[in-house]
């Protein structure tokens, strides 16, 4: 007995922990990314928790696989008011048509990527560091934004902070191409320190109007769309931010705002309450953000201690978050392993669903949470798990129609016959994969009629 108990003990000293599990693998790999396939769950499933997390950080990426448009490297048309009507209509257009390219390309690559967690870390901050097509135009821009956010994904939140300010995308957006001598936009300044660093009510209006000024001059190239520091339009007159008085430029600015600790505290609960609850524990908060700071802004350890942390894996936290529409449409994408042969659709549904990438509504980006769903998203949010096991609508030759109905329903109920077989045809564990929390019960029929079942229940629309 005596042997058994001192097993035990150095077991539990030495550091081992019990495999995650199926359901335990299901979670992180859900919280992380965008769903999660049959193989992806086994392969975490073996492992012990701490390397699970390990291997999750080790696996992120910093660039893109899937081959972006063949547009986003053209210079940038500066005819503007020299247009014909007729020539303006064709311009929108185009855009129009860009941005459908641009977000086509965006959600291939969070479907296929081996790297599901970058991509949600590069969505996290398209939610922060927010810039919309509608205002910047240029889809080129756009899409230089969307591989710096990825580059610094997982990076430094400096590196991050400091690239995102001087990104051309960002100061079209916030007007920080307007901000001049003598005539200070206080649109980015204002922004940077409510919504990108310390929150609101962390600082003053005279704040504000100073960082503005030390922002002055800097601006875009209209011909390479590059950053561009104009000297003659920067105030270097002396400022006062934040208790400290200066010569400050806008990178001083910056350096002063990641000095603060509350910044630390603002990153930190954002992250929390998209990958662990919706209300931040504020002591874990603190601790977390510590941990933050000490690593000098790097991201990777504020996200080990997150999902490290009990709260993330507290049975009182599963299902507690809501899935956004692009976690929704492309986790169920990635879950079953289908890819659709026009992305269009996705974008139009998840548009109708409250989330158009490369279009959040305003400065503060999408609220998420509870906010994605009310009576009429809900219902649609249903239908649209539906859409990819049924087939479209009927429409036309309604012989012809019924035909490829019914053919393309035969394939679906193939792939996911095949689809359960690697789950040995187990529904336990399929509502395991699929749903956050138990159902009362499971349901029966065909593959597509158990699947769409599972996928219709409420707990679906839950990480």
């Amino acid at each position: 007995m005596r042997f058994v108990l001192y097993g035990l003990l150095l077991f539990a000293r030495i550091g081992f922990a019990a495999p995650l599990g199926e359901e335990g693998a299901r979670h992180l790999l859900n919280r992380s990314g965008f769903g999660a396939s049959p193989q992806e769950v086994t392969m975490f499933a073996r492992l012990e928790r701490a390397m699970a997390v390990d291997q999750l950080l080790a696996q992120a990426q910093s660039v893109a696989m899937t081959p972006p448009p063949g547009w986003v490297n053209e210079p940038l048309s500066r005819r503007g008011e020299a247009m014909t009507e007729e020539e303006k209509v064709m311009r929108l257009e185009e855009q129009k048509q860009r941005g459908f390219e641009l977000r086509g390309w965006w959600l291939a690559e969070m479907a296929s990527t081996a790297s599901p967690l970058t991509e949600r870390m590069t969505l996290f901050w398209h939610n922060h560091f927010t810039s919309s097509m509608q205002k910047v135009k240029h889809g080129q821009l756009m899409y230089r934004q969307n591989l710096l956010l990825r580059q610094h994904a997982l990076g430094s939140f400096s590196d991050l902070l400091h690239g995102a300010a001087k990104d051309p995308a960002m100061l079209i957006y916030l007007d920080g191409v307007r901000n001049l001598k003598g005539e200070p936009n206080e649109n980015f300044s204002r922004e940077v320190m409510e919504l990108f660093t310390l929150g609101e009510g962390r600082y003053t209006e005279n704040d504000i109007r100073e960082a503005a000024r030390a922002f002055t001059g800097w601006g875009v190239d209209r011909d390479s769309g590059e950053f561009r520091f104009r000297r003659n339009q920067h105030d270097d007159g002396s400022k006062t931010i934040l208790g400290q008085t200066g010569n400050f430029d806008g990178d001083d600015v910056l350096d002063l705002l990641l000095g603060r600790p509350e910044t630390a505290d603002f990153i930190t609960r954002k992250l929390w309450r998209e990958f662990v609850s919706p209300v931040a524990d504020e002591r874990e908060v603190r601790r977390l953000a510590t941990v933050f700071r000490s690593n000098r802004y790097q991201i990777k350890p504020l996200l080990q201690g997150l999902f490290m942390s009990e709260a993330f894996w507290a049975g009182a936290n599963r299902g507690s978050l809501v899935k956004s529409p692009i976690e929704l449409t492309v986790g169920t994408l990635r879950t079953f392993e289908l890819r659709p042969p026009d992305w269009r659709p996705v974008i139009q549904v998840n548009r109708a669903m409250g989330q158009d990438l490369f279009n959040p509504p305003n400065v503060k980006g999408w609220p998420g949470g509870d906010a994605w769903i009310n009576s009429q998203t809900l219902l649609l949010r249903k239908q649209t798990l539906l859409r990819p096991f049924v087939g479209p609508p009927m429409r036309g030759d309604a012989e012809a129609d019924s035909r490829r109905f019914e053919n393309r329903r035969a394939r679906m109920e193939l792939h996911l016959s095949r689809w359960l077989d690697q789950l040995g045809n187990d529904m336990v564990r399929a509502t395991r994969l699929l749903l956050p929390l138990p159902a009362d019960s499971l349901p029966v029929g065909t593959a597509s009629d158990r699947i769409s079942a599972l996928l219709q229940h409420p707990y679906y629309q839950l990480k």
